[in-house]
């Protein structure tokens, strides 16, 4: 929460977050599938419930050597520093919509569902049934909703379109799949989110993607040359660690 209330502070216009589910179905702000890294304790989300999560430390891993954020911030989208040295429970998605809505200023959601799991999907199911509590599963466009539904599965992103069909919907993508070398999305897709190294390795796909009208929000951008290559695409947003350092980049190019 330190790291997003940064990320807030330095002028994020939206927060991006991993959500898995636990076993008695609670969305957790958690990247991997396994909690040994970014905790204190052993074992695969999934395993447990919430109560016996909200007992470990989730900054256990942090020190001297290793500040970074966990979670991404989006610039239109960007990413906060994690702040070190305070033990933290594990972060529910609940708890962080609430922040995003309490900010002083208009911020964004960019959720991500992690794929795959054994819940399948539960995931998207407990999310859209989370944000329809917020009142936030319908919004009147895709352009003033206040959460965007992030994954690199396709079928998840379809779960999402068939249970709120207005909420906007971010394809990840990492390398292209074959039968989308040309640049189409899936049906109800509108925004791409290629990684930083398929923009330089891959631009001719990226062109294309946008040449079929699909904004798209480049990950992870950390540092001036990678800044310079996603801006020089138009792309609609960046994702980074640093977003008070893309920030000053951005205004740096005016």
């Amino acid at each position: 929460m330190q790291a997003y209330r940064q990320a807030i502070a330095e002028g994020a216009d939206a927060l991006e977050c991993d959500v898995r589910l636990t076993r008695d179905g609670h969305l957790v702000c958690v990247h991997d599938r396994r909690i040994d890294r970014t905790s204190n304790g052993t074992g695969t989300v999934s395993e447990f419930d919430l109560a016996t999560l909200g007992q470990l430390d989730f900054a256990a891993w942090k020190d001297e050597r290793s500040i970074h954020a966990g979670e991404d911030q989006l610039v239109e989208g960007v990413e906060g520093r994690a702040a070190s040295g305070q033990p933290a429970p594990v972060l529910t998605l609940e708890t962080l919509l609430q922040e995003v809505l309490a900010a002083p200023r208009r911020v964004r959601l960019l959720i991500e569902t992690k794929h795959p799991t054994r819940y399948a999907g539960q995931v998207e199911k407990q999310l859209v049934r989370l944000l329809r509590r917020y009142g936030l599963a319908d919004p009147r466009t895709e352009q003033t909703s206040v959460v965007t539904v992030m994954s690199f599965s396709e079928l998840a992103l379809r779960r999402v379109r068939q249970r709120a069909p207005r909420l906007p919907t971010v394809l990840l993508i990492q390398r292209p799949a074959p039968w989308r070398a040309s640049g189409r999305l899936p049906r109800g897709v509108a925004i791409a989110g290629p990684g930083v190294r398929l923009l330089r390795g891959r631009p001719d796909f990226v062109r294309r993607v946008q040449a079929h009208g699909h904004p798209v929000y480049a990950w992870t951008v950390n540092n001036q040359n990678d800044l310079d290559l996603a801006l020089s695409f138009d792309v609609a947003g960046v994702i980074t660690d640093r977003p008070a350092d893309v920030l000053e980049g951005i205004g740096h190019l005016g």
